[in-house]
């Protein structure tokens, strides 16, 4: 597949983040070769002027100013969020490594997500950061279901970087997003998993926009006996499932002694998070 390359220059790498978690995010890119069929940051087609679908262009950014160290003490950074920051081109272009030097230096919350195992190429680095979470997310052992997915690294590569990191002492999540309805299987993605994986987020399945059908669609044709709970949950916005799961993973967590996250209710914390801002 081809893939557009072009350099582009950014004013500024860090800006301000509108997730729950974070203060500032890093997206040393624009654009993602990974090509997930339910990525949310298709959106930044509207702020560039590309025709190509997404997945098939990759900007890498070039900035002169260094990153400010100063205003990102004590405070939290995500790297990143609308790409793949170890997407494959970090190989040949080294953005995210260059960042990784500049903040060597940062007294910051640092968490990095990939979705790629290139990520373990950096481990001298990211053992040089101060408080570092890397999150690495699948969704499925199914190795079909994830090529049918991305074009991200397979998920024993997924699961082999998770261990390496955990294996240099680098806190290590599952980042089990998106959890796909009676696709996703998280107690047997938890039980292949703990023995390496520090913490556990969760993040159910948004379908919005252009990718909305075609997830449906997917569904349909591979899972039909899942589409008609897929049309309560995406078309008629039935939030039953998703509090069933979440008791679920509640209890199994607590009972097991897993640490987690539930981010299930995105919205309502990036609601919070603005109100809180706002007071």
């Amino acid at each position: 597949m081809n893939i557009i390359e072009q350099e582009i220059v950014a004013k500024d790498l860090v800006t301000k983040s509108n997730l729950p978690a974070s203060d500032y995010v890093i997206n040393p890119y624009v654009g993602c070769p990974h090509a997930c069929k339910y990525c949310y940051a298709r959106f930044m087609k509207r702020f560039t002027k590309h025709t190509q679908e997404w997945g098939r262009f990759i900007d890498i950014k070039r900035c002169g100013k260094p990153i400010n160290i100063k205003k990102l003490h004590h405070k939290s950074v995500f790297i990143a969020s609308v790409t793949d920051c170890y997407n494959p081109f970090e190989a040949k272009y080294q953005c995210t490594r260059s960042i990784l030097e500049q903040l060597k230096q940062a007294d910051c919350q640092i968490t990095i997500s990939t979705k790629s195992d290139l990520i373990v190429r950096d481990i001298d680095l990211l053992k040089k950061l101060k408080h570092l979470t890397v999150a690495i997310s699948m969704n499925t052992l199914d190795d079909g279901v994830q090529k049918d997915m991305d074009n991200a690294s397979s998920i024993p590569q997924r699961m082999e970087a998770l261990r390496a990191l955990r294996k240099e002492g680098i806190y290590t999540v599952l980042f089990l997003s998106p959890i796909f309805p009676y696709l996703t299987d998280f107690q047997e993605i938890v039980a292949a998993t703990k023995d390496f994986v520090c913490e556990y987020w969760f993040e159910n399945l948004n379908l919005r926009g252009e990718y909305k059908q075609e997830i449906l669609t997917y569904i349909s044709r591979k899972y039909p006996q899942y589409l008609a709970e897929y049309k309560e949950i995406y078309e008629k916005k039935r939030m039953d499932y998703w509090e069933r799961l979440s008791a679920k993973i509640e209890h199994y967590c607590s009972s097991e002694n897993i640490s987690y996250k539930n981010y299930f209710y995105h919205s309502l914390l990036v609601a919070k998070k603005k109100q809180a801002e706002a007071d």
